[in-house]
């Protein structure tokens, strides 16, 4: 069962409560440069994307936040360290969200101007904890890097927005590590009960990321844990969204997009399974419908073993099977499984817009 937590307003987004775990990414252009970071914007729109969070490193930046805005149709997020007067600035250009540490921004009087353009905007903040930037007397008392550090350091930076009274915000505790992370997440789930942004941190490239994400986000979703997640990659953030829908959809929290099932292959396989279940994956990563899709290595048992899946192709000797939930239409020249599989994939999706 899901952890119930209180709901926060990100622009138009709703997290928390009992609404969809939210997918984020971050804009990795120079927020400086708007065009740049608006195309890269409208093409996560594309993706699936809800929220986007775009760095705010100078007053420039900060500036460029109302065009961004004004170009785009998700809601945006500003990430902040360190200046307050960044902070003040993004929300007169109309950002959605901050994302700071209140720990970090400096004096009381300043965080409380904050505070207060936030409370006026009702723009909610997330209290951004990450292992690698913790405070050296937290380091000091707790021997180093590690969860209990962090649940303190979110701990803190949360009284301090309390006992001013703000209490629309969300937070998150990053680390590399997918067991500190996890641990730190699930003594903070049991201790307040503001939405969860949830994130395995330099995680790496994207194959390696990517099975710490799936771990890390994917148990603790799995546990109740989490409002909204982004799946950080040394990648595209457009393949970030596109991970983040694949481990809610395999949780069965979100419907969107295909799910590729394709066999690991055997002695009787007689076609270039890889490349074809390659080829096929990029064909269907971009469509956003709910769609299983097979590629399997045989005519033997692949039909049979994929029958749950909506369409597919197995390979033969210099042919192949096209089948829909395990029924055959037509056996197809190699050459031509993957062009007949989108032919097929097509028009499904046309008769479902028609129904």
């Amino acid at each position: 069962m899901r952890r119930k937590t209180r709901t926060i307003q990100v622009g138009t987004v709703p997290v928390g409560g009992d609404h969809p775990v939210v997918v984020q990414s971050m804009t990795n252009t120079d927020t400086r440069d708007v065009n740049a970071t608006i195309k890269q914007i409208l093409a996560l729109e594309q993706a699936g994307c809800e929220i986007v969070r775009a760095a705010v490193v100078d007053e420039e930046a900060a500036a460029a936040i109302k065009t961004i805005k004004a170009g785009i149709g998700i809601p945006l997020i500003a990430d902040i360290h360190f200046d307050y007067r960044l902070a003040l600035k993004s929300l007169e250009a109309g950002v959605d969200g901050l994302r700071i540490n209140p720990g970090n921004i400096g004096s009381r009087t300043k965080i409380e101007a904050v505070v207060a353009a936030c409370r006026d905007k009702h723009v909610p903040i997330r209290i951004g904890v990450n292992a690698g930037s913790l405070d050296k007397r937290l380091l000091e008392k707790h021997g180093g890097v590690c969860a209990a550090a962090m649940v303190e350091s979110a701990l803190e930076n949360i009284r301090i927005l309390e006992n001013m009274n703000f209490n629309d915000m969300k937070i998150s505790l990053k680390a590399s590590s997918v067991l500190m992370t996890m641990e730190a997440y699930r003594s903070i789930s049991r201790q307040v009960d503001y939405p969860l942004h949830l994130g395995i941190t330099e995680a790496g490239t994207t194959e390696r990321a990517l099975i710490k994400s799936a771990l890390g986000i994917g148990m603790l979703l799995y546990e109740g844990i989490g409002d909204t997640i982004r799946v950080s990659l040394t990648s595209d953030p457009v393949d970030e969204v596109w991970a983040a829908y694949e481990i809610l959809r395999m949780l069965g929290l979100r419907n969107r997009g295909v799910e590729l099932i394709s066999c690991p292959s055997c002695g009787r396989c007689e076609i270039d399974l890889i490349s074809t279940a390659r080829q096929v994956d990029d064909l269907v990563r971009t469509i956003p419908a709910p769609l299983k899709v097979a590629v399997m290595g045989c005519v033997v048992n692949g039909p049979g073993e994929a029958r749950e899946a909506d369409v597919g192709i197995a390979g033969g000797r210099g042919t192949g099977l096209l089948f829909r939930h395990g029924e055959i239409i037509k056996k197809v020249p190699e050459n031509e499984l993957v062009n007949a599989l989108k032919e097929e994939i097509d028009l499904i999706l046309k008769e479902r817009n028609q129904q």
